[in-house]
């Protein structure tokens, strides 16, 4: 009886700690629903979304601050203040910041739109939204484990006027590029725009709420879940995306999985071509086959799918996915090279996109920028290679007027006074070898002494002549 008494509290508790070191680390999270923007229509489900995801993560073990409906210094200040707690948990804090609202590219750049936001024009965003990237070098500047940011925020652009010259959707960020232990995922892909749903919540959270409650699935198996579930939910209209360069292993629920081999496929050992993902792609049923592209996510596997469906619906879908993300990826290259050379081989290779007339307005903004080389240049010691070489022979022997004043070693002769005026001399003039370069010193003018009568008095002439030095020009400053 006693035996049996404590196998029952054994069971439990070996149940109960052996999930603990799933969630042994700190975990906090920031969930941003902005709905009831101002000066366009409000969006009906961001606030939905940020109160299923707060309740999603509460079980998940997260310590969750929720805010709806944020002004741009409101927003500021919460991301202050979740980083303050973030660095006060310590470096084994898992940081998790998840919005729903609106999100805009501007040249570029992606930005999270507050509900106070009015533009009149595409540069008023910069001035009354809140840039992404300013978000995630506030997370990494403080230690943590890692930080995962999940966007619902790829719907269409409210702002009549901006959609005009501003790019669809988010533009990529590649996390590697970043501090490592970053996990960024997008409701949609880059440059495109997301639905925001018929039903209670967004595709994209519909889905991360149903995945992210299965046990003991890892973050990267999770998304693609995302991925599968919004693509079939939106008839392939809309694909998730995310960029990782996680280092460490993380799981929304402790547990193990209860899910078939099948529906979680283990990663590759190395990266399928583009004819390998044909052989593999034959002959299956499409929508098997677009299962198994969608998963995997990578260009060679939308390559295949499109050649070998070309013509169907789900072909020219994956086609036009598969143009987006490479426009999108050289995009992304020309922005971070930010060069008009690189902004024009852009528009060598997407001349007509909606991307076109931002490039266009980098290049120009370009000319004001003060070309560095000339100055590189001439903070480079000068050499007498390129003054020298012309007229120095460095290997010939000296001349025959080198005599006692041409010592066998080089030397250098050292700078002296000037000698006194003296009568003209013909001593022809005297040749030092500097090392390798030719000096040809002459005497000064001659100066001839003759008499003359007694002085009657000196003049002294004061202006003109003296130093000119060449200060035309110097430092022109331009513009950006």
């Amino acid at each position: 009886m006693l035996r049996r008494s404590l196998l029952s509290l054994i069971v439990p508790a070996a149940i109960l700690f052996g999930a603990v070191p799933a969630l042994a680390e700190s975990r906090l999270a920031l969930v941003i629903g902005q709905s009831a923007y101002k000066s366009v229509p409000a969006l009906p489900n961001p606030a939905n979304d940020a109160r299923a995801m707060s309740q999603m993560l509460t079980d998940a073990g997260f310590a969750v601050t929720t805010a709806s409906d944020l002004s741009q210094d409101e927003m500021r200040a919460r991301i202050s203040d979740f980083a303050g707690q973030v660095a006060a948990k310590g470096a084994d804090t898992v940081a998790l910041v998840f919005y729903a609202g609106h999100g805009l590219q501007i040249d570029g750049e992606n930005y999270l739109v507050p509900v106070d936001v009015d533009p009149k024009r595409e540069a008023d965003i910069p001035i009354q939204a809140v840039r992404l990237n300013d978000i995630l070098n506030t997370l990494t500047s403080v230690p943590s484990r890692m930080r995962i940011v999940l966007l619902d925020a790829c719907r269409n652009n409210p702002f009549p006027e901006l959609s005009k010259t501003a790019g669809h959707g988010l533009a990529i960020i590649d996390a590697k590029v970043g501090a490592p232990g970053t996990f960024v995922s997008f409701s949609t892909s880059p440059g495109a725009e997301a639905e925001d749903g018929s039903g209670a919540n967004s595709p994209y959270t519909t889905a991360l709420l149903a995945s992210a409650k299965e046990p003991g699935i890892p973050i990267e198996d999770t998304f693609k879940r995302v991925r599968l579930a919004v693509n079939k939910a939106t008839d392939g209209r809309q694909t998730p995306w995310d960029s990782s360069s996680l280092t460490d292993d993380f799981r929304f629920m402790a547990g193990t999985s209860s899910a078939s081999p099948a529906a979680t496929p283990a990663p590759a050992a190395t990266k399928r071509t583009v004819d390998e993902w044909k052989r593999e792609l034959q002959g299956r049923p499409i929508e098997a086959a677009n299962e198994l592209m969608v998963v995997d996510g990578t260009d060679e596997s939308y390559e295949a799918f499109a050649a070998i469906f070309a013509g169907t619906p789900r072909g020219l879908q994956a086609r036009d996915w598969l143009d987006r993300h490479r426009r999108m990826v050289a995009w992304n290259s020309a922005i971070l090279g930010n060069t008009a050379a690189g902004y024009r081989s852009f528009l060598v290779l997407y001349p007509d996109s909606d991307l076109t007339a931002t490039a266009r307005k980098m290049i120009e903004r370009l000319r004001y920028r003060p070309d560095l080389t000339p100055a590189a240049a001439l903070s480079v010691p000068a050499t007498n290679v390129a003054l020298a070489a012309p007229t120095c022979p460095c290997n010939a022997t000296p001349p025959p007027q080198q005599k006692a004043d041409a010592p066998a070693k080089k030397r250098v002769e050292k700078r002296a006074d000037p000698d006194p005026p003296r009568r003209a001399s013909k001593r022809p003039p005297r040749v030092v070898v500097e090392d390798d370069v030719v000096v040809v010193r002459r005497p000064p003018p001659a100066v001839v002494y003759e008499p003359v009568g007694p002085p009657i008095g000196i003049g002294i002439g004061i202006g003109g002549g003296g130093y000119r030095g060449h200060y035309g020009g110097g430092y022109r400053r331009g513009g950006y």
